[in-house]
């Protein structure tokens, strides 16, 4: 007893005086971060600029939640009489505020379309869209306007920050960039697991341990109270600006970040008594966004990091909006008015407990992708093997799957602003989205990708080998999300698993939400096709005085295809027009570039 009282005692004390040694010692943390902080921007401000933005924003939050806390009663007190006023005169001030914004965004339209007009195909498409969900509305009378040109509008201008400025291109640029670095740590784990050779050159080795080691990270920071934190600062910028219930918002926003099963466990005790709208709208986010986890996959296929980030934060507002439009609230939800709701944390003991279980809940969606990718695949095989029987019975040869996709979704390829050489690929890649699953059409896109980044002949015979640069943009966009007929089972299979008696009403309203799904990853796209902006082709003449003709490039194949048509042969003479006149190299980078490419001007 003796040997134990100064533990005992310092067991009491440290109880006793609990709060004051936690201020102590976030105190003394917060003095080490800051002389850090000041020493990495002495010491070079440019490699610390990251560092300066995340400090800016973690500190901008926890002022936020102080003020909240010590002031925020009293600045409401202050500002009541500012508010009556201000609703007294909201009517008229209101239909001005619209007006305003609208002849705003007409001007912008006007001014940004006439340099392009090719975007004004997207901008009919993204009305028609909006159009066709109002008509497939389940209520018409009882829509929410607030909801859906908030939710829309939110959609537009961080489509506007990330596609057109030049903070938010760099912004998303470096997320991207920092995610690859990220996820390139998975080679350290898997290459030690099945060795360099099998991660090198086997899909299941390269891309299913990525899932693994984010599923990991995901779980660290849940238990941590991350990821908790950032989804319900979405989400009270969602509640506030669209008037939405806590509970759908939280799931939608938790989407973003999570998959469509896992994004409703945030809301599990209120599922029994949400509204069918509220439980339409949980559906939808999950069909419209994609799991970090398997983000960390398509990127690792070469799909643009920056656009995935974008379209899975984009979709978020758009899809709350969409399913408000599509099944508007005509219950009265007992969560209306709540101010917030409590987010569950894991059961975890310590955080080695949480890495290891995200990694271990992680084995069963490896499997789940890898299974579901063997099963697809096969089957679509089989399903082409009996269409081009089927077809070569009446003489149509090389009837597929993705010919009838190509057909039938080309309209829609074409409205959401793919070029209609373009839109035949494009539609193919959305209907595997559609009937099979997006990991297919990604892993189909990055091949077309990597085509046209490797300079390859656009087409091969009838065959298009690679689209462009915009229609890959749109594609990226359309493909981003879980609504694929297959994605059935799984959201209700999940969500009767938390609410077994709700069966009937998840069984009643997963159609619509698969609908709304399909349709808000079509508006991003149609948006990505409003907001793209063309890359500058390179100065040519530079190019070919420094290149390697040894390899090929799709900078080759531009500049190679602005020489050609620069090449005028006449009576057996060679010339050229333009810049290329000028210069006396241009035969022989013509002779180097008919080495790769097929043209008329070859034939001299």
């Amino acid at each position: 007893r003796k040997a134990l009282q100064p533990a005992s005692k310092a067991k009491h004390f440290c109880k006793a005086h609990a709060k004051v040694l936690r201020r102590v010692v976030l105190g003394l943390l917060g003095v080490a971060y800051l002389c850090y902080f000041i020493a990495a921007c002495y010491l070079n401000f440019q490699r610390a600029l990251a560092l300066v933005v995340m400090t800016a924003v973690v500190a901008f939050f926890i002022c936020w939640d102080i003020f909240k806390k010590y002031c925020g009663a009293k600045v409401l007190l202050l500002l009541r009489p500012v508010g009556k006023c201000f609703q007294k005169s909201w009517r008229w001030l209101k239909w001005l505020l619209w007006v305003a914004l609208l002849a705003g965004l007409i001007v912008w339209l006007a001014l940004d379309t006439g340099r392009n007009p090719e975007q004004l195909i997207s901008l009919g498409g993204f009305c028609f869209l909006v159009l066709f969900l109002f008509a497939c509305s389940k209520h018409h009378g009882a829509v929410s306007w607030r909801a859906v040109f908030w939710g829309l509008g939110l959609e537009f201008l961080l489509g506007l920050f990330v596609l057109r400025t030049t903070p938010g291109t760099q912004a998303f640029q470096w997320l991207g960039d920092q995610i690859q670095y990220f996820l390139s740590y998975t080679t350290a784990g898997s290459s030690f697991v099945f060795g360099n050779t099998l991660i090198e050159e086997i899909f299941a080795f390269q891309t299913l341990p990525i899932i693994v080691f984010f599923s990991c990270v995901m779980s660290i920071l849940y238990y941590l109270g991350v990821m908790q934190w950032l989804i319900l600062k979405i989400s009270w910028l969602l509640q506030v600006s669209m008037g939405t219930t806590p509970t759908e918002t939280l799931s939608v926003a938790g989407n973003i970040f999570v998959g469509q099963t896992e994004a409703p466990l945030l809301i599990r005790p209120y599922l029994a008594d949400m509204t069918l709208s509220e439980i339409h709208a949980v559906m939808s986010g999950g069909f419209s966004t994609i799991a970090g986890s398997v983000m960390g996959a398509y990127i690792s296929f070469g799909i643009d990091a920056a656009s995935l980030i974008a379209a899975s934060v984009m979709a978020a507002p758009c899809a709350l909006a969409m399913a408000k439009l599509v099944y508007p609230e005509v219950e009265e939800s007992k969560f209306k008015g709540k101010a917030s709701i409590r987010l569950s944390s894991g059961e975890e003991q310590n955080i080695l407990e949480a890495a290891s279980n995200g990694a271990a809940a992680s084995v069963g969606l490896v499997a789940n992708i890898a299974a579901n990718l063997i099963a697809f695949l096969a089957v679509l095989e089989f399903i082409n093997a009996a269409l081009r029987w089927f077809g070569e019975m009446v003489d149509i040869e090389g009837l597929t799957f993705q010919v009838i996709c190509s057909y039938v979704l080309m309209p829609v390829a074409f409205l959401m602003g793919a070029d209609w050489a373009d839109s035949p690929v494009v539609a193919e890649l959305l209907g595997i989205k559609i009937f099979l699953n997006e990991f297919v059409a990604y892993e189909q896109l990055a091949t077309y990708k990597k085509n046209r980044l490797m300079g390859l002949e656009e087409w091969d015979g009838n065959r298009k080998q690679w689209i462009s640069e915009r229609a890959e943009s749109i594609t990226t966009f359309a493909l981003c999300g879980f609504a694929n007929l297959s994605s059935i089972g799984i959201t209700l299979g999940g969500l009767t698993s938390m609410v077994p008696q709700r069966k009937s009403d998840f069984a009643s309203v997963v159609l619509r939400a698969l609908l709304t799904g399909i349709c808000v990853s079509m508006l991003n796209a149609c948006l990505a096709g409003l907001l793209y902006v063309p890359t500058e082709v390179s100065d040519c003449v530079t190019f070919f005085s420094t290149a390697n003709f040894s390899s090929t490039s799709y900078t080759m194949y531009t500049c190679c295809k602005q020489l050609f048509a620069s090449s005028v042969l006449q009576n057996g003479t060679l010339s050229f027009t333009g810049s290329w006149a000028e210069q006396g190299e241009s035969v022989q980078w013509l002779t180097e570039c008919c080495g790769h490419y097929n043209h008329t001007s070859c034939a001299g």
